[in-house]
């Protein structure tokens, strides 16, 4: 798995501030589009998330995660804002406007 979390984390460094991903694109830019469940287990155990974004992989509904494991679903929400990502009014995310 170190190899295949090796790749996760390089594909989110490389997502955009003020721009989300969604985890089946990481997935897919990883090597394999069946590893959106891969992804969020190795965001989950994100060793570095001062440098590695996680913040930024949302589902593929535009969707923060309920348990956003560095503070919760209100820090991830308040991490995005800050690097200006607008929620819609149901709360989730418009991926055409802040997708990759």
């Amino acid at each position: 798995m170190g190899n295949v979390f090796s790749r996760i984390y390089n594909v989110v460094k490389q997502i955009p501030k003020g721009r989300v991903a969604t985890y089946g694109q990481v997935a897919t830019l990883a090597g394999n589009s069946r590893w959106a469940r891969v992804v969020g287990y190795a965001l989950h155990n994100n060793p570095d998330p001062q440098n590695i974004p996680c913040y930024r992989v949302v589902n593929r509904e535009g969707r923060v995660a309920s348990a956003f494991v560095f503070g919760g679903a209100n820090r991830q929400r308040e991490l995005l804002e800050a690097e200006g990502v607008e929620f819609l009014p149901d709360g989730r995310i418009d991926l055409d406007k802040f997708g990759i």
